[in-house]
């Protein structure tokens, strides 16, 4: 026997793993032992495994996935990137659930007041973005927003109005509509589709403050529905009524809107 191999429960120890842990690392080819004895079946690393080892022991603390764990060891610095990447993400997600909850706290549960309203119908280009879940609902309205506001130009602040489905699934698409002024039309190569956006009566009531704080006063326009009988059809209209290049977060004015009749923009 090579000197160099270490019994599978002494080189647990060098590498602060348990051995039920290097056996399923094992199964899993992560880190394979230096040899298994035919006869025994006993498991035995070398010294200059334990590197790989404390590796995988310390990126497993930082929650790192086995798959990704497997791609550092193979000299790979883009599976950290990317946990990095998604761990910001979450921390972005977790500010916003506290800031909602700090809201909740001081003021209690929303009960916005909600009263009908007539709309017209409206002349929009409209465009579309796949969401991968409520968690990425900024990005695709930012998205989605971005892309009509650098290919159209309107003479006047532009009227922005995206639209999003009652029940928000694991994956979903939002819609995002400006108004445009009459005769305007978006370039068909543009891939922006001219179309009217349907009019009808909507309850509706008013959110003032961050945009992650809008499901709050979401939820109280869908509990007045509720309340009066009022199908829940659906989409949910946003409303931007102000910049929020120029607006603070707590000043930022969006008007939500929910269809009494049901519509299909």
């Amino acid at each position: 026997m090579d000197a160099d191999l270490l019994p599978i429960g002494q080189f647990a120890r060098l590498s602060r793993l348990s051995v039920k842990q290097l056996r399923h690392y094992a199964d899993l080819g992560l880190l394979t032992p230096a040899h298994v004895d035919p006869d025994t079946g006993y498991r035995y690393y070398r010294r200059t495994q334990a590197r790989d080892a404390l590796t995988i022991a310390l990126l497993r603390t930082l929650d790192l996935p086995l798959a990704a764990i497997a791609d550092v060891l193979a000299g790979s610095t883009d599976a950290l990137d990317q946990a990095r990447r998604h761990l910001e993400t979450e921390l972005d997600r977790r500010r916003r659930t506290l800031a909602s909850l700090t809201r909740l706290v001081h003021d209690g549960l929303p009960h916005t007041p909600v009263h009908l309203r007539t709309e017209p119908t409206r002349h929009v280009a409209l465009t579309r973005e796949h969401t991968e879940g409520p968690a990425d609902i900024p990005r695709a309205t930012t998205a989605a927003i971005n892309r009509l506001l650098t290919t159209l130009t309107t003479p006047r602040p532009p009227e922005l109005i995206a639209l999003f489905p009652i029940d928000l699934d694991d994956a979903f698409t939002i819609t995002a509509t400006l108004t445009l002024p009459p005769g305007a039309r978006p370039d068909p190569a543009s891939g922006i589709v001219h179309t009217h956006l349907p009019g009808g009566t909507f309850a509706t009531t008013t959110h003032i403050g961050p945009y992650d704080q809008i499901p709050l006063t979401t939820h109280a326009l869908l509990a007045w529905c509720a309340e009066r009988g009022h199908p829940l059809t659906g989409p949910i209209r946003e409303v931007y009524l102000t910049d929020p290049a120029t607006t603070p977060p707590d000043q930022l004015t969006t008007h939500l809107m929910l269809p009494i009749e049901q519509e299909h923009p």
